[in-house]
């Protein structure tokens, strides 16, 4: 899922379809479960990057992942 968003098209729109486009297929493959297990593995594998480049700046992972994903409300 993460290299259907990860593109050279800066489109919002493109990389989230093409994350949807997974996302569906995940859950017609594997159920509701399997696509649970997707969503964790995600969730793991970004906190365990955080982690890696909170280290890397001397900060503490929560301290970057609230600058990170600020949310801006709706646009």
């Amino acid at each position: 899922m993460v290299r259907a968003v990860l593109s050279d098209v800066d489109d919002q729109e493109h990389r989230a379809a093409a994350a949807r486009s997974v996302a569906v297929a995940a859950l017609a493959e594997t159920g509701v479960d399997g696509l649970a297990d997707v969503a964790v593995d995600l969730s793991l594998r970004l906190a365990s990057a955080l982690e890696r480049i909170a280290a890397d700046q001397g900060l503490a992972a929560v301290d970057l992942a609230e600058v990170w994903f600020v949310d801006y409300g709706p646009d």
